[in-house]
This record gives C-alpha cells, structure tokens and sequence, in this order.
C-alpha cells in the first residue's frame, strides 16, 4: 500500500481517476478486462499503481477480480439496479435520520453545506461528470456524520456503483434531484430525524421507477 506523500500515491491516485472515469464513461464497457500491462503503457505509470488502483475500485464495486479473468468491470443488470436501491433505502434512510440526531446532539455539519453547495454549483453548471460525483459525495457524507463505522463500511462497497448508476440515468432532471437533497439536508440542520428520513426515503424510491425505464433494454435483465 502506498503512503501520502510518495509519488506512488499520486500515480495511484491519478490511475485510479483515469478508470474510474474510463467506467463510467463507457469507455471501459461492462465486462471488459482490465489488464495491467495495457493499463500501465496507456496511462505512462508502472504496473504498481494500476494494481492499487484496480483494488480500490474492486472495493467500490466497479471492478470485480476473478482467477482465471483477472480484474475486469463489472457487469451491471437491472436486477443489481433494484437491488441497489433496496439496500439504499435500508442504509441512507437509516443514515439520513443519524445525522440529524447527530446535528441535534451538536455535531458539526459544515461538511454536508459545503458538499451541497458543490452539488449546487455542479447542477447550475449542467457538468454530466461532477453532478454524479458531487451527488455521490453529499449521500457519503450524510453516512460519515452518523459516526457508525461499520454502517460506513456497509455502504462503502456500493459507492462506485452509486455513482455509475448516477451516470447512467444522467437523462434525469438533475435540478428535482438537487432541490430534494437540499430537502434532505435542511431537515438534517433542523435537526429533525424524522423528517430526514421520510425524504430520503422518498427521495430514493422517487429514483427507482424512472432508473429502470431508462436502463430498461440497455442492460440486461440479470
């Protein structure tokens, strides 16, 4: 593992970034190989921080590694699609109602402000790469404040697919989107653990209908 301030650690990081984006993008279609070597010639970096980058991504649930395959990206279905709503509605709504426990119990939530203030901008911008990213962040940020590490560790594995499906039904009006996660994070500053998690509740159930119309006949079914 590479530590903060090696220069192994930003090539990771910049690898890491480079697919990642490769991903959603498209470029690196599902279930495609990974390979090192060809990874390593493209982005100008050895093999080592394209492993460690490949391993943080296989922890984001964008990458999968198998023996015989080696890494590769993951097939997405509809069914993961569903499924992944199901487990969002179990942690972020669960989540959602923490944090402004949390707030209520004079926690800080001045990270959560800025982060929606960057989704803001994102969305005024109509940028189709940071709105996703940004979007990911505010939902990561709503679980850090609760201070559950291992609800942390539950959702850290679905970020990247969060994200991805984020990209993929870019077609959404990122402006409803924006406008219920000011909802939702008002109702955290209020400190009103109910009312934050009846909206995130809505907020992602709102998303599960139009998500697999609109990936309806571009992914598979399993």
């Amino acid at each position: 593992m590479t530590q903060a301030g090696d220069p192994a650690a930003s090539h990771a990081d910049h690898a890491e970034r480079t697919i990642r984006a490769g991903i959603l993008s498209g470029a690196y279609p599902p279930g495609s190989r990974l390979r090192e070597r060809e990874l390593s010639e493209s982005l100008g970096v050895s093999r080592i921080p394209v492993r460690e980058a490949l391993t943080r991504l296989t922890g984001e649930g964008l990458v999968v590694v198998s023996p015989r395959r080696g890494a590769s990206v993951r097939d997405l279905s509809l069914r993961d699609v569903a499924e992944l709503f199901d487990l969002r509605l179990s942690l972020e709504v669960f989540a959602a109602r923490r944090a402004a426990e949390a707030c209520a119990a004079g926690g800080d939530g001045e990270r959560l402000r800025a982060l929606m203030e960057v989704a803001e901008d994102a969305t005024r911008r109509g940028d189709p790469e940071e709105i996703p990213a940004a979007n990911t962040a505010l939902h990561a940020e709503i679980v850090a404040m609760t201070g559950n590490r291992l609800l942390q560790d539950a959702l850290k594995p679905s970020l990247g697919l969060v994200q991805w499906l984020f990209t993929l039904t870019g077609g959404r009006d990122p402006r409803v989107q924006c406008a219920e996660h000011q909802d939702i994070c008002a109702a955290i500053h209020a400190r009103k653990p109910d009312l934050a998690a009846a909206l995130a509740y809505a907020h992602i159930e709102r998303g599960r209908e139009p998500s697999l119309t609109a990936l309806t006949g571009t992914l598979p079914a399993e």
